[in-house]
């Protein structure tokens, strides 16, 4: 691939998913769910892998990639509920620091930078969680929106909110 191949892909890749932004969170899993089948079974069948090998390894990363959280709705949070995220964050970034700082420099891995924490639902959630992105760099809540979740994640999953990619802590405990 040549250089103008390699910027016309890097271009027409960003336009397309500055073009998602505005999607909700169960189109972006199908879209993106279907660009990561596409972009394993299209190579594999390429090379000549078995389609015994090929179909269920594409499966798995249409699949993979598709697994969203989603958000009923987004609102502001009230001075409460980005109080409690904020403190519930921070005591989760202290005790992970501590652990990192503990492990050996061969083990230590790289932490998100942005964590989605369990906050205080308001009158109108209508969700199993609301959640607030948190910036771990920063020490910051991101923004001012608080996320009514369906059903919570697992806490270590990894979940979009708006354009950031965030690992839930549930409450940080």
């Amino acid at each position: 691939m040549n250089t103008r191949q390699l910027a016309a892909a890097v271009t027409g890749v960003a336009i397309f998913t500055t073009a998602c932004q505005n999607l909700t969170p169960g189109e972006n899993a199908g879209i993106f769910g279907a660009a990561a089948g596409l972009a394993t079974g299209i190579p594999l069948a390429a090379a000549g892998v078995d389609s015994s090998i090929a179909i269920p390894v594409t499966a798995g990363a249409v699949a993979l990639t598709a697994v969203t959280v989603y958000i009923i709705s987004k609102q502001q949070a009230t001075e409460r509920q980005r109080k409690i995220a904020e403190q519930r964050a921070r005591i989760y970034t202290a005790r992970r620091n501590q652990q990192l700082a503990a492990q050996s420099a061969a083990k230590k891995t790289k932490p998100s930078r942005f964590i989605a924490v369990r906050t205080e639902k308001s009158e109108q959630a209508q969700g199993a969680a609301s959640v607030m992105v948190f910036d771990t760099q920063t020490n910051e809540v991101v923004g001012n929106n608080v996320y009514d979740l369906k059903s919570a994640p697992q806490v270590g999953q990894t979940a979009k909110f708006d354009t950031y990619s965030a690992q839930y802590v549930g409450t940080g405990n």
